[in-house]
This record gives structure tokens, C-alpha cells and sequence, in this order.
């Protein structure tokens, strides 16, 4: 009887929880210096990496420009394009921003982009709240592989990838372990 071969996987740290804070402190002078008007910003994270990496762009901003940006959270799951074609049910979570968003920039943040389809689906989920003057996009790590026309306007890292691997972001209050970024490889 012949047995079957062991996919092997190994996990190469990408970036440290060091990494991670310089990263996001950088993006938070890039979002100050592209953004004149503080005030009028809201950084709207996809759950949920995305929402706490929101909370501390906004928590870097405070620190430099002495200004609380408001945050909130853009749930994708019913604006997704393959609702319709998972086995499963998305979880849905509740979206919460603050209103009005008419002559404001709402910045989607989240951890990881890849297809651009989740972000495709923030942006109808943001529009159902009302229509911002501008909409930006601030990504941890960008590992391209783009299916649809999107940038990021501000990324972490930009890390080149094979289809077939896998970039898992883990931050301590999600994950409950050690801020890293990790490139799966199988």
C-alpha cells in the first residue's frame, strides 16, 4: 500500500513586531503629509486585523499631530463578489463609522491586500453609508497577484509572493501572540 506524501510547510518571519511598528509609523507621517486636513479623516478597518491596525495609525497620528482621527469598522461580508459561491455563510459583523462621510477621506485599512476584491467590496459597503469625498487605501503588507484595477496608497511592506503562499498577520490583541508577519510556504 503506498502512502500518501506529507505536504511539507515552513513559515518564514517576514516582519517582527518592531518592523510592524515602524511600518505603521511610517504610514501614519505618509497619511499627515498627504492629507492636509486631519480632521476630516476616517480610517475604516476590515475586520479584524485590519480594524487594530487602524486604531494604531490613529494612535501614531496622535502621538505626532496632537489630533484624534476617528476610526471604524467596514465589514466586506455581504459585498463580497463570491457570496454566492462558498460552501459556507461569511460571518458578518457589524459595520460601525462615524457619519456623516460626505467631504471626508475615509482610508480602508487592512492587513494583508491580494486580489483587490476585498477591497472592491469595502468601498460598496462604504458607499451604502453615504459617499465620501475620497477614498484611500493604507495595507500592511502588499503581496501583489492584483485581480481587479486597485492600489494601495500607503503600504507596510511590499512582499512578492507565489500564488500558492500564504502571508499570515498576527497582531497581540487578535491573535493573543507576539505582533509578526509570517510568509507560509508549502
Amino acid at each position: 500500500m503506498k502512502q500518501a506524501k506529507q505536504k511539507s510547510s515552513t513559515a518564514v518571519t517576514i516582519m517582527d513586531a518592531e518592523a510592524i511598528r515602524r511600518a505603521l509609523r511610517r504610514i501614519a507621517h505618509e497619511i499627515i503629509e498627504r492629507n492636509p486636513r486631519l480632521e476630516r479623516i476616517v480610517l475604516a478597518g476590515i475586520p479584524s486585523r485590519g480594524v487594530e491596525i487602524a486604531q494604531r495609525i490613529a494612535a501614531f497620528i496622535r502621538e505626532i499631530e496632537k489630533i484624534d482621527i476617528e476610526t471604524g469598522i467596514i465589514d466586506v461580508a455581504m459585498h463580497r463578489d463570491d457570496v454566492g459561491t462558498r460552501p459556507d455563510l461569511p460571518v458578518v459583523r457589524a459595520s460601525k463609522l462615524p457619519l456623516p462621510l460626505e467631504e471626508r477621506t475615509v482610508i480602508i485599512v487592512d492587513d494583508v491586500l491580494y486580489t483587490g476584491r476585498t477591497i472592491r467590496a469595502a468601498m460598496d459597503a462604504i458607499n451604502s453609508f453615504g459617499r465620501p469625498a475620497r477614498i484611500q487605501l493604507a495595507a500592511l503588507i502588499d503581496r501583489g497577484h492584483r485581480e481587479l484595477p486597485i492600489r494601495p496608497d500607503y503600504v507596510g511592506k511590499n512582499l512578492p509572493t507565489a500564488a500558492t503562499e500564504k502571508v499570515r498577520v498576527q497582531l497581540k490583541e487578535t491573535d493573543g501572540v507576539a505582533d509578526a508577519v509570517y510568509l507560509q510556504k508549502e
